[in-house]
């Protein structure tokens, strides 16, 4: 925890407030078809400036097809996505490629360029898209290296010399070379222990703070979700069911949400939240303190 006592989750909803206004994801009546397969159907979704967004949704739901047709990896069957107010269908390629260097992505299991050293895979977009002079490559690296508490010493190993949380901490480090103003993370602890999963929570929330970063991340780990989210944003029935902050879902009467977030383990995570926002959680999401408190 930081220096002050503040949770992680305390830290965003207080770095969202101070800036909500701006619409940095804005997607309208997206319908995505594979076949007869319909993903989403007129779904609505916003993100706002300096928020941590948690995209949660049972298999299938189509949570990571979201963001993939958000950074424009997928074309919509129908539907607008505008990302920092362009329209993603109909911008032009410069717009484009300046649109990339606002955003970085976190990709699941890190998925680092195994034939590259970690400061290759570093400054990789640096080279793609950055255009720096060669003589300013090195330091910027090995400051983001630092950024994600890596030792420089790294920089000359292969991806296969690297435990998980390393190569997690690289996988950010590359994400955020360009300095973006929006940050993907597609399972972001997905195969950590619990220390290091904690240990990531905790730098994705000072990066969060420090740097002002917009934030959409999938998950499926409870914890984290409550641990980061300012809002999380449910995907059920082919749409956007509820975005709302954590303690707000819960109440909502849908059965996806009384079995991901009213189980045993969601009622174990919701319990870290604070004690203002506890309180408002439904009865339902209380039931592991009341009965450890009657045993």
């Amino acid at each position: 925890m930081n220096a002050s006592n503040e949770s992680p989750a305390d830290a965003a909803v207080a770095h969202a407030a101070a800036d909500t206004g701006d619409l940095v994801i804005e997607v309208r009546n997206l319908t995505k078809r594979y076949g007869r397969n319909i993903i989403h159907q007129k779904l609505d979704f916003d993100v706002r400036r300096g928020e941590i967004v948690s995209v949660v949704g049972g298999s299938g739901s189509g949570k990571t097809t979201l963001v993939r047709q958000i950074l424009g990896l997928e074309r919509p069957t129908s539907g607008t996505i505008k990302v920092f107010g362009e329209d993603t269908a109909t911008i032009d390629d410069a717009s484009a490629r300046m649109m990339r260097t606002r955003s970085g992505m976190l990709f699941q299991q890190g998925a680092l360029f195994s034939s590259m050293t970690v400061f290759d895979n570093v400054a990789q977009p640096l080279r793609e898209l950055g255009r720096v002079p060669p003589d300013l490559l090195h330091d910027i690296v090995m400051l983001k290296l630092e950024m994600v508490g890596l030792p420089c010493k790294h920089a000359s190993k292969m991806p296969a010399a690297l435990s998980g949380g390393m190569v997690k901490r690289v996988g950010i480090a590359r994400a955020i070379a360009l300095e973006p103003e929006l940050l993907f993370l597609d399972e972001p602890t997905a195969g950590l222990d619990p220390q290091a999963s904690d240990e990531f929570v905790e730098l994705i929330a000072t990066l969060h703070r420090t740097l002002g970063l917009t934030v959409v991340m999938v998950t499926h780990d409870l914890d984290t979700m409550v641990a980061l989210s300012t809002r999380v944003a449910v995907l059920a029935d082919r749409k956007v069911l509820v975005a709302a902050p954590v303690e707000e879902v819960a109440n909502v009467d849908h059965p996806f949400i009384h079995e991901y977030f009213l189980g045993l383990r969601g009622r174990r995570a919701l319990q870290a939240l604070p004690p203002e926002r506890r309180a408002k959680l439904p009865k339902a999401a209380l039931e592991p303190a009341l009965s450890s408190v009657e045993l």
